[in-house]
C-alpha cells in the first residue's frame, strides 16, 4: 500500500526549506532483485574470459565501480548472464556494511559475484537510478537494513527481506534535484580533499627544509 506525506529537505545554498509530497514503496514493487551469478568456488582469473566480475574489492560507495581493476572471467555455467548495464544498481547483501552503488557503462559485458544484489528499476519514468542508490545508503533505510540483517559471524540481508523494505519516493523533478545536490556534494568533498593534500604537502615540505637548514 503506497501513502504520501510531506518531508523536510535543505537545500543547499538556500535558506529557505522545502516541504516534498513522497510516495512509499516496497524495494520489490520499485525494482526487479536477481542473486549474482552463481560462481562455483572462486573466481578465477581468465585473460580471455568472457566476462569481466565484479567484486567486493572493486566497488566503493563513492565512487561506484573502478572497472579498470575489475577482473576478467570465464564463465562456466549454462545459465544466461544477467549482464550489469547503466543505471543497475548493486546492493552488498554480506558482511559489516550494506551499501549500494548505481553502475555506469561497464567496458566489457559484465556480472556480479554473490555478494551483492543486483537491482534493476522497473520504471525509470518513476524513480531515478541514481536516486535510489543514493536512498538506499542514507540513515533511515539503513537502519531498516541493520534491523533485518541476520547472521552472528557475518550479517546477511535475505532477498525477500531487502524486496519489503522500503523507499520514499518523491516527484521526478524532486528526485533529479536531489541527485545534483549529492553530485555537488561530491565534488565539494574531493575538492576539500584535495586542498587538504595540498596544506600537508606544503607543510611537509617545510618540515624538510627546516630540517636540512639545521644540518
Amino acid at each position: 500500500m503506497m501513502h504520501k506525506y510531506p518531508f523536510k529537505i535543505n537545500k543547499l545554498g538556500y535558506s529557505c526549506v522545502i516541504v516534498i509530497d513522497a510516495t512509499i514503496f516496497t524495494v520489490e514493487q520499485l525494482a526487479q532483485l536477481q542473486g549474482g551469478y552463481p560462481f562455483r568456488g572462486s573466481i578465477e582469473e581468465s585473460v580471455d574470459g568472457d566476462a569481466l566480475a565484479v567484486q567486493m574489492k572493486d566497488v566503493d560507495p563513492e565512487h561506484g565501480v573502478n572497472w579498470s581493476g575489475v577482473m576478467r572471467t570465464a564463465l562456466a555455467g549454462r545459465k544466461q548472464p544477467d549482464w550489469l548495464k547503466a543505471g543497475d544498481l548493486l546492493v552488498v547483501s554480506k558482511g559489516a556494511r550494506f551499501y549500494a552503488v548505481c553502475l555506469d557503462e561497464s567496458p566489457h559485458p559484465a556480472v556480479c559475484s554473490p555478494h551483492f544484489f543486483h537491482l534493476q528499476v522497473k520504471s525509470p519514468a518513476a524513480a531515478i537510478p541514481a536516486f535510489v542508490a543514493w536512498q538506499i545508503n542514507q540513515p533511515p533505510f539503513q537502519r531498516q537494513l541493520k534491523q533485518a540483517a541476520e547472521g552472528t559471524s557475518q550479517l546477511s540481508i535475505r532477498r525477500p527481506v531487502l524486496e519489503a523494505l522500503t523507499l520514499s519516493i518523491p516527484s521526478l523533478a524532486d528526485q533529479h534535484r536531489i541527485v545534483a545536490l549529492v553530485e555537488l556534494a561530491r565534488q565539494e568533498r574531493r575538492a576539500l580533499n584535495q586542498l587538504i593534500r595540498n596544506r600537508e604537502q606544503q607543510l611537509n615540505a617545510l618540515a624538510d627544509s627546516l630540517f636540512q637548514a639545521a644540518i
